[in-house]
C-alpha cells in the first residue's frame, strides 16, 4: 500500500532537510542532561563562549554529570595547583585561606551550591558578585576542572558539607591542614566577636 503525499516535491524536500538539521542540533541538547546557570541571576549559562581548549573526557564527563573526574587524579591535582597559583591566588590565597577573595578551603561557603562541583563551577565560568568576574575568558573549562580539584584537595572541611565526595570517600576523609595565616586570621576574629 503507498500513501499519496499532496506536498509538492520541493516542499516535502524542504520539510525532510528541515527535521534532519533539527536533529542534529538536537542531539548535543538530548546527551546534556545538566543545566548550568549564573549564580547571580540564574540564567543559563552559555558554555560556548570562552577560551578554548581540546575537549577532553573529564570535561565531556563533568558537563553530562557534574562529577569532576580530576578530583582524584594526583598530576591533575598538581597542575591544578599551578593554575590557581597564577589565577586565582591574588584573591583567594596561596593556600585558598582568603585575602580579597573568601576562603576556598572550608566548609563556609559563600553560595551554597559550591559543595558540589557543578556547584562550584558555576561561579567560576560565569563569574559571582562583588569581584568575582566570569572566568571563561580566561581558563579552559579543563584549566577550571584542575583548578576546582585542587581547591578540593586542600578542603579542611567537614566530610559531611562535602557534597563532592561519594559516601565511601566521606567516610574515609581526613581534612587537608588548616593553613596558618587562616588559623590566626580565625582566632583574631572570634576574639573580637565572642
Amino acid at each position: 500500500m503507498t500513501i499519496k503525499t499532496f506536498l509538492p516535491k520541493k516542499i516535502r524536500g524542504i520539510a525532510l532537510l528541515t527535521v534532519s538539521v533539527l536533529s542534529v542540533v538536537m542531539i548535543p541538547v538530548a546527551q546534556s542532561q545538566l543545566v548550568f546557570r549564573n549564580t547571580v541571576t540564574g540564567d543559563v549559562l552559555d558554555l560556548s563562549f570562552g577560551k578554548k581548549g581540546e575537549k577532553t573526557e573529564a570535561v565531556e564527563h563533568f558537563l553530562n554529570t557534574g562529577e569532576n573526574l580530576y578530583n582524584t587524579d594526583d598530576e591533575a591535582i598538581k597542575a591544578g595547583e599551578s593554575l590557581f597559583m597564577t589565577a586565582c591566588s591574588g584573591c583567594h590565597g596561596h593556600h585558598a585561606e582568603g585575602k580579597l577573595g573568601p576562603a576556598l578551603g572550608d566548609d563556609y561557603y559563600t553560595y551554597p551550591k559550591n559543595a558540589n562541583d557543578k556547584g562550584l563551577f558555576e561561579p567560576i565560568y560565569g563569574g559571582a558578585r562583588s569581584m568575582m568576574g566570569p572566568q571563561y575568558n580566561n581558563l579552559t573549562k579543563d584549566e577550571i576542572l584542575h583548578i576546582m580539584a585542587w581547591v578540593r584537595s586542600v578542603y579542611w572541611g567537614s566530610a559531611d558539607k562535602a557534597d563532592w565526595l561519594t559516601e565511601e570517600q566521606k567516610a574515609n576523609f581526613k581534612p587537608a591542614e588548616v593553613p596558618e595565616d587562616f588559623k590566626e586570621a580565625m582566632d583574631n576574629f572570634n576574639k573580637t566577636h565572642h
